[in-house]
């Protein structure tokens, strides 16, 4: 795969999403900045309600109304995407980004064949007759692993198990050869067998066809198994990114940390889990400074006041005072 000194495919830089409300404006993400070259994978993972899943709709130009973007950019191949008319990023969506959701059965229509649904979605974005729009149907079908796509092309999406109806989501959002695809849980209702065959999917186009992949998670299994780096989210910010060994391995950030911790051990038997203390904050309700300083342990005097700039670890970047404190400093 592509690493990441290669030039980034798509750029999201100091990403700022917002929500009007009655009693105020709501900031769902907070200066989220991040990048993905061509033929890598993205994780972004982070807890419910950490902005994970908000990024990717924000990336496709899928924010549910009143949501919208207040400041920053997104760029893909450095044209700026998130201020395009919505007819142009219509038609940017599907042939140059494609989406996977978690549940397959929200993006099938249950009315028409997969064949159909295919066939539409690739005369939509590419110059093919009818005929030609039939036979890539089935060649995509047949690319995912569907067994027999020459007959299953005219099978209706409930006619599928669920592990074949998300692989015939994949093959909707390969349909325009798009250069990026935005995967959000596209695991999370699958068994494991099945979720090692999504994954395989995924390596496998972006090493064939160097198709740049964010891969939505909250499974860091998920994570170490499919991406080449990862984005740690809390609270709508990006705390830590870097390569996946290092941040699985040498975690920077107190959460990272901690949510590494919360993994079961294979190796040892414990009679409690690791946990973090705490919740989430309510987006009308998150901490001055670092967001995350009410639940960590290790919480300088400055953590509470003063948001910290991403710094260089190693390999990683990180948003946390522990790697910048002054010496003598001690946690509070």
């Amino acid at each position: 795969m592509s690493t990441a000194t290669a030039t980034p495919l798509l750029e999201v830089d100091d990403l700022v999403v917002e929500f009007p409300t009655r009693r105020g404006t709501l900031r769902a993400l907070d200066g989220v900045s991040l990048h993905i070259s061509p033929g890598e994978i993205l994780g972004v993972v982070g807890e419910s309600g950490a902005g994970k899943s908000l990024t990717g709709a924000a990336v496709i130009g899928l924010l549910e109304p009143p949501g919208r973007v207040a400041s920053g950019a997104i760029r893909l191949h450095g044209q700026r995407i998130d201020n395009l008319p919505a007819e142009q990023l219509r038609r940017l969506r599907g042939r140059r980004i494609g989406a996977i959701f978690q549940d397959p059965l929200t993006s099938l229509n249950p009315l028409y064949s997969v064949g159909q649904q295919l066939v539409e979605t690739i005369r939509t974005h590419l110059p093919l007759d009818a005929h030609q729009a039939r036979d890539r149907a089935v060649d995509l079908l047949r690319q995912t692993g569907i067994p027999a796509p020459e007959s299953r092309v005219d099978h209706y999406p409930h006619q599928f198990s669920g592990g074949m109806r998300q692989r015939v989501v994949i093959a909707l959002a390969l349909a325009a050869e798009p250069e990026l695809i935005v995967a959000d849980e596209p695991t999370t209702a699958l068994d494991v067998s099945i979720q090692a065959q999504v994954i395989a999917l995924l390596r496998r186009l972006a090493r064939e066809h160097g198709t740049a992949v964010m891969l939505v998670t909250h499974d860091m299994g998920v994570i170490a198994e499919a991406c080449d780096r990862v984005a740690v989210m809390y609270a709508g910010r990006v705390v830590e990114t870097g390569p996946v060994a290092e941040v699985i391995h040498r975690p920077a950030h107190p959460y990272t940390r901690g949510l590494m911790a919360a993994i079961p051990s294979l190796a040892e038997n414990v009679d409690r889990l690791a946990q973090i203390d705490g919740a989430m904050p309510r987006l009308d309700a998150v901490p001055s400074g670092c967001a995350f300083h009410p639940r960590c342990a290790q919480a300088l005097a400055r953590c509470r006041h003063e948001r910290p700039p991403r710094l260089s670890v190693g390999a990683t970047q990180v948003a946390c005072w522990l790697h910048a404190s002054p010496a003598g400093e001690e946690p509070t």
